[in-house]
């Protein structure tokens, strides 16, 4: 495949990748806040099926484009920025992993208390404090990884 095709999915997928973290982090937290248990409902049961639809197929497709593109362009795959990316690519997925399962938790809980018209467990309030941290650490790993990719500075 042509080096600019396998970078314009590699970028494609990046967009999708880190838009839909944003994005899902973004109506997760402030439905959250809202504390209106059907609209968390609502947004919990997308946010799980975004995750999904998106962010697990492009996790797949950025290291799959990344180590042909970097094959292609004959970079050293020792070279520091790629061994950091790498790195940094790996930790995000370590963080993402348990998101998954918590939202799908949160999303269950979620629905159950709003068929109910009640409230939300603590245990969701706590798995929902985890969801917080865990995204934090991804959130930067991905801004590095892009800022390696573009400057390439090692």
């Amino acid at each position: 495949m042509d080096y600019v095709v396998v970078k314009w999915l590699h970028i494609l997928s990046s967009t999708f990748l880190f838009g839909t973290g944003i994005g899902s982090a973004w109506y997760m937290l402030f439905a959250n806040v809202s504390r209106d248990v059907r609209a968390i409902a609502v947004v919990a049961k997308y946010v799980v099926i975004a995750d999904w639809l998106f962010t697990a197929t492009t996790a797949v497709l950025q290291p799959a484009t990344g180590f042909y593109m970097i094959h292609l362009a004959g970079y050293p795959l020792h070279s520091k920025w790629i061994m950091w990316s790498i790195a940094l690519y790996v930790l995000a997925g370590a963080c993402w992993l348990p998101v998954v399962w918590l939202q799908m938790r949160m999303r269950d809980m979620a629905a159950a208390a709003a068929a109910a018209g009640g409230e939300l467990p603590a245990l969701y309030w706590r798995y929902f404090r985890i969801w917080v941290t865990l995204g934090v650490p991804a959130f930067i790993a991905f801004v590095v990884i892009f800022w390696l990719m573009v400057a390439k500075p090692m």
